[in-house]
């Protein structure tokens, strides 16, 4: 059977090939590479190293700088890295100069993933000017970052994604806010994100189409400003956030573009307030609740209320 297999292999065109070895883990992709020479030459095409994954691995710096110089080029897409911020180990992945060669030879990169990097050495200014997706998950940022010089082009990024950044804070995200045009922003674990930052930034989020606000420090207050500048969403994701009333949440009720919400309320928020408020949205399509414990009498009533709108419950 393996010998019919082989015999097969070559009538499958490089077209195929090239899709299946995009979709090898990184390591199996360069073994790949030794099969035959027609196979070296197919897991060494351009098309193969658009979205590079690196996150299973724990490489070192010098693992990363061979993959810069010798595979990724101005083909990629996508790179997604993790780091050894919570291992103990004291070296560093990321430099200055690492970063300052990716954006000069992958000037097509839009997407960077970093996980457990510490970012703090790096200035801003280095991160690859391409980028217009940003992925942060429990990573240390220093308190200047998301603005620069100048001189110095930036990333002008359209979607920030930031997951258990502790030190990210209100002065962040007016950096990243006032100088970017975001479609996506998603806070998860950043309790230094107060009403007042939300505040200060709103006026600059009205491009705004998906924002997800989760283990955030907000309240009515956030939250009116939310419905009074970002009347773009589509989606708006909001929970574990006890401060919440029936007050706050009836701002809500101007964005009419609105397809998708979920709430994890608490006992300040009634069923009452949550039925007034999807009904005065026009657009909405998918309604998920959570937070709380709601009555079979509840729920019957919220899905009579919503013949339009998929009703489901958070765990």
């Amino acid at each position: 059977m393996a010998a019919a297999a082989n015999s097969e292999l070559p009538v499958l065109p490089d077209s195929v090939l090239l899709q299946v070895l995009a979709l090898l883990p990184l390591r199996e992709r360069l073994r790949a590479a030794r099969v035959c020479r027609r196979w070296q030459r197919l897991a060494m095409d351009r098309t193969v190293w658009r979205h590079v994954d690196l996150s299973p691995h724990r490489i070192s710096s010098q693992t990363l700088w061979h993959l810069v110089r010798q595979r990724l080029r101005d083909s990629l897409r996508t790179l997604r890295v993790r780091g050894a911020l919570h291992s103990g180990s004291k070296r560093r992945i990321l430099s200055p100069a690492l970063l300052a060669a990716l954006g000069k030879r992958c000037p097509q990169l839009h997407r960077l993933c970093l996980t457990e990097m510490d970012l703090r050495p790096i200035p801003y200014e280095n991160v690859p000017p391409s980028l217009t997706a940003l992925e942060l998950s429990h990573c240390e940022i220093p308190a200047a970052w998301f603005c620069g010089s100048a001189a110095r082009a930036l990333p002008q990024l359209q979607h920030l994604i930031i997951r258990n950044v502790p030190a990210f804070s209100d002065r962040h995200l007016l950096n990243v806010s006032s100088q970017s045009s975001l479609k996506t922003l998603s806070l998860c674990g950043t309790y230094r994100v107060t009403d007042t930052g939300i505040q200060r930034a709103a006026p600059h989020l009205e491009e705004l189409e998906r924002l997800v606000l989760r283990h955030c420090v907000i309240g009515d207050s956030a939250v009116g400003f939310i419905g009074r500048h970002m009347k773009r969403l589509r989606f708006l994701e909001i929970s574990d956030t006890y401060t919440l009333t029936n007050a706050g949440l009836a701002c809500l009720a101007s964005l009419q573009r609105l397809e998708t919400l979920c709430l994890d309320i608490c006992d300040k928020i009634s069923s009452g307030a949550v039925i007034a408020l999807c009904q005065a949205l026009p657009q909405l399509r998918n309604l998920k609740l959570g937070g709380a414990h709601f009555e079979d009498e509840v729920i019957d009533k919220i899905q009579a209320s919503l013949p339009h709108c998929s009703f489901s419950l958070m765990p």
